[in-house]
């Protein structure tokens, strides 16, 4: 089995920056594509950020240019940088990652941006 640990998630400004962390443990071969979806108050969940093991990347128009999502193989471990952080970035923020054709998510970590 394959655990997802999120961290990094607290309250900051707007304006702001702020790192997610996400690491993976438990019997783990070979991770695919990992990835950040995040869900705000009253909005509908939807996909931040991915990354394959290759290191290409996909963004939300949202938040292209101000997130940068990067991996760490060796420590499989995903994260997300975050900068120039807005209210509407508020949310619940939820790791995923393949492994062995199953997807595996994480608990979440909470952003709140204030204005």
């Amino acid at each position: 089995q394959v655990q997802l640990v999120e961290s990094g998630g607290g309250l900051v400004q707007a304006g702001g920056s702020l790192r997610l962390s996400c690491a993976a443990s438990g019997t783990i071969f070979s991770i695919g594509v990992m990835g950040w979806y995040r869900q705000g108050p009253g909005r509908q969940r939807e996909l931040v950020a991915t990354i394959t093991s290759g290191r290409s990347t996909n963004y939300a128009d949202s938040v292209k240019g101000r997130f940068t999502i990067s991996r760490d193989n060796a420590k499989n471990t995903v994260y997300l940088q975050m900068s120039s952080l807005k209210p509407e970035d508020t949310g619940d923020y939820y790791c995923t990652a393949l492994v062995l054709g199953h997807y595996y998510w994480g608990q979440g970590t909470q952003v709140t941006v204030s204005s």
